[in-house]
């Protein structure tokens, strides 16, 4: 984590300044209290999306998937187990396109489960598909130049 790291709190989308020389594994929300990272993803909001990938200055790796889709529903431990390999270097969320829909067109998904992989507020890339936890990893590892750990 460099000097500026801001993360968005999981649980009360609050912004987060992480100290230098401090784990980023052990922070906690200034505002809730709550683990910065908890190894488990989040449902987010439309406007808790937007803070995630727009004032976070860690990635951001957002599940799109719906409660009806089968693959999706076969994919969230895949998810949950990768988030807790990839946190604190990346932030997982999760993006219910059925309760976001507006969202869901904005950015374009046209099949479920899709995620996509944010950095700096920009798309780095995406791909659609159920994914087992390690080629979740490697996915993202691979597309952010991250080492295992």
């Amino acid at each position: 984590m460099n000097e500026e790291t801001l993360v968005v709190c999981g649980n009360c989308a609050a912004v987060n300044r992480l100290l230098a020389g401090k784990p980023a594994s052990e922070g906690k929300c200034g505002k809730c209290h709550a683990p910065l990272f908890s190894g488990h993803p989040e449902n987010v909001s439309a406007a808790a999306f937007e803070k995630h990938v727009s004032r976070g200055t860690v990635p951001v790796l957002v599940d799109v998937w719906a409660p009806w889709c089968g693959p999706c529903r076969m994919m969230a431990p895949a998810f949950e187990t990768a988030a807790r390999e990839l946190e604190p270097m990346v932030r997982l969320i999760k993006l219910n396109s059925d309760e976001e829909q507006a969202l869901a067109g904005r950015l374009g998904i046209r099949s479920i489960p899709t995620m996509i992989l944010f950095r700096g507020g920009n798309e780095l890339a995406r791909t659609s598909g159920a994914l087992s936890a390690t080629q979740i990893v490697s996915w993202a590892r691979d597309r952010l130049r991250l080492t295992s750990a």
